[in-house]
């Protein structure tokens, strides 16, 4: 067997903690180092941050100890109100140092040519370049339920009127209150204005998939038109960032339409309840997260793809394991790519490895 590949894993929440175990199931891969933002995190065992065994690598907040390590490839997973800001620097030094980056932070970079920030593009292919490095982002949505799956079904096409991806999720385990509350407005009066509602921010957020799925079809996008929808829970729901109060906002659903000819061609739809009976009229799920194809054309095509378990059961790791593992399976894949900036139109199906493995039977949960 070759050398496994060394890797770093960048913060340890919940999708990094998910890459943390993958990497270790996986002889072909090595962990090295592992990446902290808490205080009281640092020194403690990576294994035992993500809830196993321990493994003997130490986390660190220490940037350049984990660059001296000359890690193959780095699982970049810190999330936070700042993002891309926080995280492009991060880019920078890493791919610098030759160092390949996959990241699920920068939604945004799923498809670099449409990232909002040319001037933070530029210089990230810039270090790409110099390092002989490369950035792949991917998740699942954005990610695999709104590019790839979606293209993998139109390949059944003769003519399409539109394609319409859709992301339906219970969100109440997500712990940060300033994302869902300030953010998306979740347990805030219908009068409150969350980040959501700024002019061209939903453009913004869903540009990236929907020009993804243009230049995979071949066709360019005029312009991308958002809209924003709310609606209030008549019931207190105790969820992981604290209580969303009756008579504020308990679901919220966001639609992004790509124009091509003058119509709408090309829809992102991305509908998150604190409860499943919040707006009953809106598009329903009783699994943890499902993801929905819809295409209008020849023929008509209607898919949905659920990740987790039924009702009651999951927790909203179904959703960052499949999150994880888009990335963590891709590692091979990056480390061998040209240097740059890649989106899932430049990689082959990033196939699992091990996945059969002896080591992993009995370990789930």
């Amino acid at each position: 067997m070759t050398t496994p590949m060394r890797i770093v894993v960048w913060a340890t929440g919940g999708v990094g903690s998910i890459a943390i175990d993958a990497v270790r199931r996986r002889p072909d891969l090595e962990l090295v180092g592992v990446w902290v933002h808490s205080k009281d995190k640092i020194g403690k065992d990576a294994g035992e941050l993500a809830g196993g065994d321990p493994l003997g690598v130490r986390a660190t907040d220490d940037a350049g100890a984990l660059i001296a390590l000359r890690p193959d490839c780095v699982v970049y997973s810190a999330s936070g109100p700042d993002r891309d800001a926080g995280a492009v620097p991060d880019y920078l030094r890493l791919l610098t140092a030759g160092i390949n980056v996959v990241s699920t932070s920068s939604t945004s970079l799923v498809y670099p040519p449409a990232y909002y920030s040319p001037e933070w593009r530029d210089q990230m292919a810039a270090a790409a370049r110099a390092g002989n490095a490369s950035f792949y982002a991917s998740g699942i949505f954005p990610g695999f339920g709104s590019d790839q799956l979606a293209l993998l079904l139109s390949t059944q096409s003769k003519t399409i009127r539109c394609l319409k991806v859709t992301e339906v999720a219970l969100n109440d385990h997500y712990p940060v209150a300033d994302v869902m509350m300030n953010g998306m407005g979740f347990g805030r009066l219908l009068d409150f204005e969350p980040l959501l509602k700024t002019p061209g921010f939903i453009e913004m957020a869903w540009r990236a998939p929907i020009h993804l799925i243009a230049t995979g079809l071949g066709v360019e996008v005029e312009e991308v038109r958002g809209t924003l929808d709310r609606r209030v829970t008549d019931r207190d729901i105790e969820v992981a960032f604290g209580t969303v109060k009756a008579g504020t906002c308990g679901a919220v659903s966001t639609r992004a339409a790509g124009l091509v000819n003058g119509r709408e061609a090309i829809v992102v739809e991305h509908i998150i309840r604190m409860a499943r009976d919040v707006a009953p009229d809106w598009l329903t799920s009783e699994f943890d997260a499902s993801y929905r194809v819809d295409i209008d054309g020849e023929p008509d095509i209607h898919c949905a793809m659920n990740v987790g378990a039924s009702e009651g059961h999951g927790a909203g790791h179904a959703a960052m394991a499949a999150t994880a593992m888009r990335v963590v399976n891709a590692i091979p894949y990056v480390v061998d790519a040209p240097a740059g900036l890649l989106s899932s139109l430049d990689m082959p199906n990033t196939l699992p490895r091990y996945v059969f493995d002896d080591r992993t039977e009995g370990d789930d949960e």
